[in-house]
């Protein structure tokens, strides 16, 4: 994700200090199709059997605030791996269920018992730092049977840096197993001299219970069948949690989820594929969101990044804000709760910085990482303004931006006073840490800016789309000055938007290649590479409207869009890698917001372009869910995308890409203080005849609206309205 580069390993014993040590290491990733559930602070990933086996990447387990909690939990029938019928992530991510069978059983070289005689039920569930599995066998032959049944578990309690490849001088030590009536405790003394635990229960008794796993000896007469539950609870330190029922968990889990969904308005197409994608978009983003202290924060994406980040959880707020307005709320209250406060280099802070990461677990309690409380990145502060005007705007709700004002004028010092750091009005980064990113956009790769040679910018550096957020910070921050009064400082911030705006293309625009440049360098020479950042310039409305329109002819040609989608670098430039994680692949969120900017300047051909590419290209991806990014190779005919192997899926930006799509070929905005839903030149793509929004809420009233694709328009129905609110279409 565009938060910490991943690539290829750094060489052994890197000295330096530089990111490379927190690289995700790619292995050759294993020929199996992964399943996840999260929960609040805790995440599993599976293979298609329910198993967790060190294979391909080995990010399988089960994770608790940033430990690996099991390491290992693989199933034997008689000693064999039962055959695969099924598996299946329900489609509102409450559990996984996997149906086995046996194979041949042999006594003495005969067929005890013939393959697909009997069948065995694997249930997951997580809730509460708990995972569940409900195990049911049932005999289907006709003869009595008996075989056992072994799940064999381990906990390795590694953090999730060392999962990625990070290796460490030393580590704690594994306690020894404490079993109790009915369950076993495998321990673990972290070097923070922190207890880490997993209890393993089973319901009723097993046969036979260890350390290293549990042996349920079944004896079923024909149609009989028999259910066992196994608990593997998460505890960290002296935090107990009070046993809950297996049924209890998945009621639990389940209304949850349920109340979550509720929160947005839904949508519900002519197209049966893109409603597929609609629903996963939406219990995924369900899944990922977190409760914390100040309301529920999207977690970016697993395995490899669930865990608050600023930058993401602005975007994927900001994504689907028009649906669930709540989503922003939480994510602003916790930024404003986490904003630095006082200048720290080794975590990249200085006092109005927007967090960065934020990270549990014994290697940032150590500072073994720097990512404990980490705030590398140099867009997240202008975003969380622009993310204020934005859901200000779309709710009217003057008094919570009230009680954020001084994190607002916090943000807006700090980009005053430390983001621009040689005063040229430009924001620009260097890290102070030096363990910290050295590229704090969100193409954080440290190969990710450079001149049209392949050359790497020196520092300081200011990418174009930095200063297209602070523009829109500006102007926003102007419009919620003069919300709640304070009417010197709605002129002074408006006019630093104009003085941004007065100096930005003399300094960005590029003749060649007919772009903005990606960056500045220290020595304020531009990086002329057609790269996607570009399109971020006109989601933030500051590009001229004749380059706006040149930028998006690049975006949209053969160089720059795979089929599938924007590449982040054109094929022409001289460091294009299709398999490179931001030079020449493709992210879905990157491109929402390009679609996004491409609407405000009125070019709704190029936003129906980018809407129709993401949807092909989730048709082909497991469960409709569009991962962090994958391969910009070119679309080739009858194939599917390809896969990027260290992608988080879910990711919650990704996830919230198809309502930002939408709102963008639709030109929707909602004004709350005009209780206004207004469309904007509405187009809908030729595979979507009719989209129908039921339960959107403008303040106090709600509305369903139905609307039907035209040729060049799209006509829009008023189904049933509840209070005032006004719905105009501008043709």
């Amino acid at each position: 994700m565009a938060d910490e580069p991943v690539t290829v390993p750094a060489p052994a014993g890197n000295p330096t200090g530089d990111p490379d040590q927190f690289y995700i290491q790619a292995s050759a990733a294993a020929d199996e199709q992964n399943l996840v559930l999260k929960e609040g602070d805790t995440f599993a990933v599976f293979d298609r059997f329910g198993d967790i086996k060190p294979i391909g990447l080995a990010e399988q387990g089960l994770y608790h605030a940033g430990t690996r909690h099991l390491s290992r939990l693989t199933l034997r029938l008689a000693d064999a791996r039962p055959m695969l019928l099924s598996s299946a992530v329900k489609d509102d991510n409450t559990r996984i269920t996997v149906d086995l069978t046996n194979t041949d059983i042999t006594d003495q070289d005969v067929v005890a018992i013939p393959r697909g005689t009997v069948h065995l039920s694997r249930v997951l569930v997580l809730c509460d730092q708990t995972l569940y599995e409900e195990m049911t066998v049932r005999n289907y032959g006709l003869m009595p049977v008996l075989l056992p049944v072994v799940l064999a578990f381990d906990a390795d309690f590694a953090d999730i840096f060392e999962v990625r490849g990070t290796k460490r001088a030393a580590r704690g030590v594994r306690l020894p197993s404490v079993p109790e009536r009915n369950s076993i405790v495998l321990g673990y003394r972290g070097l923070d001299d922190v207890e880490r635990c997993t209890r393993v229960t089973t319901e009723p008794a097993a046969h036979t219970l260890t350390a290293s796993g549990v042996r349920f000896d079944i004896a079923l007469a024909p149609g009989a069948e028999i259910r066992h539950v196994i608990e593997f609870r998460c505890e960290l330190g002296q935090h107990r949690r009070d046993r809950v029922s297996y049924a209890s968990a998945v009621k639990t889990v389940s209304e949850r989820l349920a109340s979550r969904r509720a929160e947005g308005c839904e949508i519900v197409t002519s197209n049966d594929q893109f409603n597929d994608w609609l629903r996963r978009s939406q219990a995924d983003l369900s899944m990922m969101l977190t409760e914390t202290p100040s309301g529920a924060y999207p977690y970016a994406g697993v395995p490899w990044f669930s865990t608050p980040f600023g930058r993401d959880g602005i975007i994927t707020a900001r994504e689907c804000l028009w649906i669930n307005p709540a989503i922003a709320r939480g994510v602003l209250s916790f930024l404003a709760a986490t904003q630095a406060t006082s200048t720290v280099p080794e975590q990249d802070a200085q006092p109005g910085k927007i967090l960065h990461e934020m990270r549990s677990g014994e290697m940032a309690a150590l500072g073994e990482i720097p990512f404990g409380r980490y705030y590398g990145s140099h867009d997240a502060t202008p975003l969380f303004v622009m993310l204020a005007a934005s859901y200000h705007e779309r709710t009217g709700d003057t008094a919570f931006i009230a009680g954020l004002w001084k994190h607002i004028e916090a943000a807006l010092h700090w980009m005053e006073k430390f983001g621009d750091i040689d005063g040229d009005g430009f924001l620009e980064y260097q890290r102070m840490s030096p363990t910290g990113l050295v590229q704090q956009g969100w193409k954080d790769s440290q190969d990710s800016v450079f001149h049209a040679d392949g050359r790497l910018a020196d520092g300081p550096i200011a990418l174009c789309e930095l200063q297209a957020y602070a523009y829109a910070a500006w102007e926003g921050a102007s419009a919620l000055a003069q919300a709640v009064g304070r009417v010197r400082l709605a002129h002074l911030w408006s006019e630093r938007a104009a003085r941004l705006r007065g100096q930005f293309d003399q300094a960005f625009w590029c003749e060649s290649p007919g772009s903005y440049a990606l960056a500045l360098d220290g020595h304020k020479r531009p990086c002329a590479v057609r790269a996607s950042n570009a399109g971020h310039v006109l989601l933030a409305g500051l590009a001229e409207p004749q380059h706006a329109r040149r930028v998006a002819a690049h975006l949209t040609d053969r160089e720059g869009f795979s089929g599938w989608g924007i590449r982040t670098l054109a094929t022409c430039e001289a460091r294009y890698n299709p398999m490179s994680y931001h030079n020449g692949s493709v992210w879905p969120h990157d491109n929402a917001m390009i679609a996004a900017g491409f609407a405000r300047y009125g070019l709704r051909d190029e936003a129906l372009t980018v809407l129709s590419g993401l949807f092909d290209a989730s048709y082909f991806m497991d469960l409709h869910r569009l991962p962090e990014l994958f391969c910009g190779f070119p679309r080739r005919p009858g194939e599917s995308p390809t896969r990027y192997p260290v992608a988080c899926n879910p990711q919650s930006w990704s996830s919230a890409a198809v309502y930002l799509l939408l709102e963008a070929v639709l030109g929707l905005d909602i004004v709350a203080s005009r209780r206004l839903v207004r469309f904007t030149r509405p187009r809908l793509p030729s595979f979507l005849e009719e989209v129908s929004i039921k339960n959107l809420r403008v303040g106090d009233a709600t509305v369903d609206l139905h609307l039907e694709r035209h040729t060049d328009d799209a006509g829009i129905n008023v189904v049933r309205r509840t209070g005032e609110v006004e719905i105009v279409a501008v043709k």
